[in-house]
């Protein structure tokens, strides 16, 4: 529930937790009560609007038929269905079977997708394309399938994932799957757990006379083996419950951690990692890409990395990186390192870069994008993602060209957008809820106010359009300084509407650059249909919304009184993360 305010602030409520709103037409008042908490908010004749938006989506429950194998919950999810189920006692393992797209009757699936978690069983099938599938449950008993046991959950509706942004502008199947959803043709499928990082094997091609290719083991020795830039065969990594970093082979970075290094920006590698079901983990390690063109990331969790939980480093191209969580690093040794140092960074000519429905869990620096070596303007997306009271750099962006749209910031500490370095950033329809400098240039407007600045270098141009800003605390730094009210000293150029030209008039106001209206230019801007700002939190943090399916199995409240404006360690966060373990047993044999 949005309140519109006559001071032009948005209050903003999830009805969930309220007990009642109560409007008194006679006084003008609007009281809203909590469902729990010592609170009561209430506005005598300055509510000029109430708004109602969409409640989050949960999904659509399969329809479950039982016999003997009770299935207690299924749902079709992104390119992917899913069904757990309470373990039969004679049962030694089970087999699971779809149907549904290209299956046209009842296909077995992968062994490995099918897990022990003790208490329940647990399959997931990726790879699906959007339409409606049934799976099928048949228990093994006596070593062989009792299929007056099966059970099926059917009519399980999947949709696509949203191919929206740089990364697919131009550009056609990012990472091992196609666009469609399915697997690439000739795509290989390795299953990595804790039990395998280091002997999982694969073939990769080393010359044009390896026939087959010579066989790798281990994982970071098989994505090291494509440096050679000869195998063109795509590779879908499917990571199964936590990998730790003492789990694996070895890891090509000592400073981040798995290294996806391609021979240049030209040669793809078509490389996907992705995670199954709610629970897939990466832990005590990040990511770092070089020269890593068509690479995919997807689905999984990744806690306390070594710096960056992902590094888009070096000349890398056509990159997706979407549907993670990602939590807190290890501490660095500068003051700014406490939560670890960068979430997502993208650096030194990487272009094409789409980072799209990922929860940054408290980060304390959650993207930077650029540094000062870039030779040109790079186009880099965010798009719904959820800020969940993560600090700064949201993103934070030097000399490229950034689009930033229906994101969701949720009480962040220190800032949302910077600009510096001549870059141009179109920040459009944002739900900045109770988030300190939504937006800022580089010693100009509100960077110039007061205690300093978040940079020193010179200003970058933001365009901004149809962002809401809501629950604005106290501070004047909550409001955005717009062109109309200083045409040398702002924040942002105010659009009026979408395709709104930036005119060359205005300048940044420490090194003078201009904005490249790139949004503007068909030939530079990729297709996209952006929601209502007001629609953005239930979108984001609904059930095919930011972060892995279901939210992952690992849930951190972060709504605590003050969390908005506290930019310190939660050391219960922490010491929860040094502690996690999944209830994983296994792979059904």
């Amino acid at each position: 529930m949005l309140l519109q305010l006559g001071s032009g602030d948005v209050k903003y409520y999830n009805t969930a937790d309220l007990a009642e709103v109560n409007i008194d037409k006679a006084t003008g008042t609007v009281s809203v009560t909590p469902l729990a908490g010592d609170w009561n908010d209430e506005f005598k004749q300055n509510v000029t609007a109430i708004r109602f938006a969409k409640a989050p989506e949960t999904g659509a429950d399969a329809e479950i038929s039982n016999k003997g194998v009770n299935i207690t919950e299924a749902k079709g999810w992104l390119e992917s269905v899913y069904a757990k189920w309470v373990p039969l006692e004679d049962a030694s393992t089970y087999r699971v079977y779809i149907k549904g797209g290209k299956y046209s009757d009842y296909t077995r699936i992968d062994r490995e997708l099918v897990r022990n978690y003790g208490s329940y069983g647990r399959v997931d099938m990726v790879g699906l394309p959007a339409g409606v599938y049934s799976l099928k449950v048949v228990p093994v008993i006596g070593g062989a399938e009792d299929e007056s046991m099966a059970s099926e959950a059917k009519e399980m509706a999947v949709k696509a994932y949203d191919r929206s942004g740089f990364a697919h502008f131009n550009n056609s199947g990012v990472g091992a799957y196609k666009d469609n959803g399915e697997l690439k043709h000739d795509a290989r499928v390795i299953y990595v757990t804790a039990e395998t990082a280091k002997t999982v094997k694969c073939l990769v091609k080393q010359s044009d006379k390896d026939g087959e290719g010579t066989e790798f083991t281990g994982l970071q020795a098989i994505i090291n083996a494509y440096q050679k830039g000869v195998e063109t065969r795509p590779l879908a990594v499917r990571l199964i419950g936590t990998i730790r970093d003492s789990d694996m082979d070895a890891l090509g970075s000592s400073a981040e951690g798995l290294q996806i290094k391609g021979k240049n920006n030209t040669i793809p590698m078509n490389i996907t990692i992705e995670g199954i079901g709610d629970d897939a983990t990466t832990w005590g390690f990040g990511f770092l890409l070089r020269n890593a063109v068509s690479v995919e990331l997807r689905n999984f969790a990744n806690m306390l990395c070594m710096d960056d939980c992902i590094s888009i480093d070096t000349d890398n191209k056509y990159c997706w990186v979407h549907h993670l969580d990602l939590f807190y690093g290890n501490a660095g040794g500068d003051s700014d390192q406490a939560k670890g140092d960068g979430t997502v960074d993208i650096k030194n000519d990487s272009q094409y870069i789409t980072v799209a429905y990922n929860r940054f869990h408290d980060s304390g620096k959650s993207s930077l994008c650029g540094m000062k070596s870039e030779s040109g303007p790079n186009y880099i997306d965010y798009h719904h993602n959820w800020f969940d009271h993560s600090d700064s750099r949201h993103p934070r962006v030097r000399t490229m060209t950034v689009h930033v749209w229906n994101n969701y910031y949720d009480g962040c500490s220190k800032y949302g957008v910077g600009a510096t370095t001549s870059s141009s950033v179109f920040v459009e329809r944002n739900f900045f809820r109770h988030s300190l400098a939504p937006m800022m240039s580089s010693l100009q407007g509100t960077d110039a106010k007061g205690d300093g600045t978040f940079s020193g270098e010179n200003g970058g141009i933001i365009k901004s359009f149809g962002n809401l800003y809501a629950e604005k605390g106290t501070a004047d730094k909550y409001n955005v300084i717009t062109h109309a009210m200083s045409a040398t000293d702002f924040d942002c150029y105010e659009a009026s509407s979408r395709d709104e030209k930036v005119p060359s008039t205005f300048k940044a106001l420490v090194g003078g650059g201009t904005y490249d209206n790139f949004d503007t230019n068909p030939a530079l801007m990729y297709d996209y249909t952006p929601l209502e700002a007001s629609e953005v939190p239930a979108v984001v943090t609904g059930f095919y919304g930011a972060g892995r399916l279901n939210h992952g199995d690992f849930v951190w409240d972060l709504n605590y009184s003050g969390a908005d404006t506290d930019y310190s360690v939660n050391t219960q966060l922490k010491a929860a993360l040094e502690s996690y373990k999944s209830t994983l047993v296994g792979i059904f044999e």
